[in-house]
């Protein structure tokens, strides 16, 4: 049985990627869910540690930012000081980012499919009622 999908009213992210990414993304979750219906606890765990070394589109776009910003300095202090018109574009789409949720690089992170945390979240957490892990709160 598929899962319902996030809600979009907890994720910016979401909220401002095409329906048809969020579908996408959506389904390989499920897909995953079913694939492991019935595979070994070993299996499972296997799975959760994959996950829990996965990188979120936050940290994805930090990075992103952080490796363009340095670069734009490096290159404006060998070659020209325009390139630091660079990093003020990355300033921005941080800026933009953190107070609409969504920035141009989103779209292309998205469409390589890089998650959100609750997306990873509702994999990793679906694996554990898979495995068991809450029983015992019943």
């Amino acid at each position: 049985m598929p899962l319902p999908p996030l809600s979009h009213e907890t994720d910016r992210v979401r909220l401002h990627t095409s329906p048809e990414i969020n579908k996408r993304i959506d389904a390989d979750i499920d897909w995953t869910i079913q694939h492991y219906t019935g595979a070994s606890p070993e299996e499972i765990t296997q799975r959760i540690d994959e996950l829990d070394r996965e990188w979120d589109i936050e940290r994805a776009l930090e990075t992103n930012a952080s490796t363009v910003a340095l670069l734009s300095l490096v290159l404006s202090r060998l070659h020209s000081r325009k390139w630091m018109w660079l990093s003020t574009g990355v300033a921005a789409f941080l800026l933009q980012h953190a107070l609409q949720g969504w920035c141009p690089p989103i779209s292309v992170f998205r469409r390589l499919g890089i998650r959100t945390q609750g997306e990873i979240d509702r994999e990793k957490y679906s694996l554990k009622v898979l495995r068991g892990d809450f029983e015992k709160l019943a």
